[in-house]
């Protein structure tokens, strides 16, 4: 194994991480702030996934379909909480049953329509070669996806840091009682951080389709990968959503590579690891 096998499982990584962190980004905000473990997080991912594949087939371009898959995730997303959840979200027990019959209902309206077969989704055409650098051999998509989801981790973080309602989110993921006690309306974030975690869910279901590919189930196996990253990131973290995806996809794309048959058992490690030593998460702070 030289030099190009390392390079090119490190690049796999970092590009499976960038998906994983449309997911988890969405997720670890949710739980930090409004304390629901949102099961159905990976089943806007299939949703945005199946809707941007229906219209490819109908010649739509890649990156508005993806987009349009995201929208339509997020007017679930607020349809949902407006509806249910926001009348629970105090209530941790019954918000985690109520995300889970939403994501089984999900599951049950995405084999009723699209049946059960797989679909590889391709990526662009001006995308769609591979890059060769020596005896390394890289899809330029999944390079293309790294900087896409950097891009929106970047936004994100200006979002956060520098307008007054990502200030009253950070506000609110430390310490929710004392931001409303200073008038702050709390609510008003729940909506915002549900509907745009719901979007950026959506949206990697398309954009990471030429790695994942669509079938049923297959968010049934990303949501442990997301609960990976929030433990090892931090609740309600940006950063640490960032850097829990890539670690868990470096980990993940190494595991498969040189241990395919504890595959699962070398990305849940580093999970222990951090729950033994740091249970607040690497950037996550001590409650």
């Amino acid at each position: 194994m030289g030099a190009a096998f390392y390079l090119q499982n490190l690049l796999g990584g970092l590009a499976y991480g960038s998906l994983l962190f449309l997911i988890a980004s969405g997720f670890t905000l949710i739980f930090g702030l409004m304390r629901i473990i949102n099961l159905a997080q990976t089943a806007f991912y299939l949703i945005g996934a199946y809707v941007g594949l229906t219209l490819l087939t109908h010649h739509f371009n890649f990156w508005l379909s993806g987009l349009a898959g995201g929208v339509t995730t997020a007017l679930l997303g607020f349809a949902l909480y407006s509806l249910f959840l926001h009348r629970y979200h105090a209530d941790h027990l019954t918000s985690l049953l109520l995300t889970l019959g939403f994501t089984l209902m999900i599951d049950d309206s995405v084999l009723a329509i699209w049946g059960g077969d797989p679909h590889s989704i391709s990526p662009p055409s001006a995308l769609s070669a591979s890059l060769q650098f020596g005896r390394l051999v890289f899809p330029s998509y999944w390079l293309a996806l790294i900087f896409v989801s950097l891009g929106i981790a970047a936004l994100l973080f200006v979002f956060m840091q520098r307008t007054k309602l990502g200030m009253i989110i950070r506000a609110a993921v430390d310490d929710e009682e004392m931001t409303r006690g200073l008038g702050v309306d709390v609510n008003r974030s729940f909506y915002l951080v549900f509907t745009a975690g719901a979007l950026l869910a959506g949206l990697g279901g398309l954009l990471g389709g030429p790695i994942t590919a669509a079938y049923p189930g297959l968010d049934g196996e990303l949501t442990p990968l997301a609960f990976a990253v929030v433990i090892v990131g931090g609740m309600g973290s940006l950063s640490g959503a960032l850097a829990g995806s890539m670690l868990i996809g470096l980990v993940n794309a190494f595991g498969k590579a040189l241990f395919p048959e504890f595959s699962y058992f070398t990305i849940f490690v580093p999970v222990a690891l951090i729950m033994a030593l740091r249970p607040q998460g690497l950037f996550g702070r001590a409650q």
